[in-house]
């Protein structure tokens, strides 16, 4: 409505200014600057008409937001959110924690695991020294140095398959 207003006033101000074109050009004293001064105030009061009706209206706007934004649903409708926010920001950490703890527990058990292993071929080792010292008698002494060459080769590069191999064809000779 404010704005029909506006450019009617607007829309009657050319008609004066074509007004005062007329009365300039038929030399009439006085009357064009009584005539332009009506035009001006019309153009003057359209647009802050305008001006004013699009302050009003941001205002307006700004009040209802302001209004909304406090309102009891709205304040619930954040309380929501922020909890499911929380929420899942605590579903996420406990994700990363359950990474992290079975990531450690992972280490953990690989580093027992190689002790246990190291442990085992130690005594596995020990045991294949014990079986080479009860039957050295029975071999040659080149066959005897290597074997016990051999044991301790599988020892330090850590292989229990030919350990056990070791073991099985120490067995196999006595």
């Amino acid at each position: 409505m404010i704005i029909r207003i506006s450019l009617l006033l607007i829309l009657a101000s050319l008609p004066v200014f074509l007004l005062v074109e007329l009365l300039l050009w038929l030399a009439v004293p006085g009357l064009p600057d009584a005539v332009t001064l009506i035009g001006s105030a019309m153009l003057i009061s359209a647009f802050a008409l305008l001006i004013i009706a699009g302050v009003w209206g941001v205002f307006k706007i700004i009040v209802c937001a302001a209004l909304d934004y406090f309102s009891a649903k709205q304040r619930v409708q954040r309380r929501l959110w922020f909890a499911q926010a929380r929420q899942d920001q605590v579903r996420r950490l406990f994700y990363f924690k359950a990474m992290q703890i079975k990531y450690f527990s992972e280490l953990n058990r690989k580093r027992l695991l190689k002790l246990n292993n190291r442990k085992h071929i130690q005594s596995l080792s020990k045991s294949i020294d014990k079986d080479l010292l009860s039957i050295k008698d029975k071999l040659p002494e080149t066959t005897y140095l290597q074997l016990q060459q051999e044991n301790a080769r599988f020892r330090n590069q850590q292989d229990i398959e030919s350990l056990l191999k070791l073991q099985q064809k120490i067995s196999t000779i006595v």
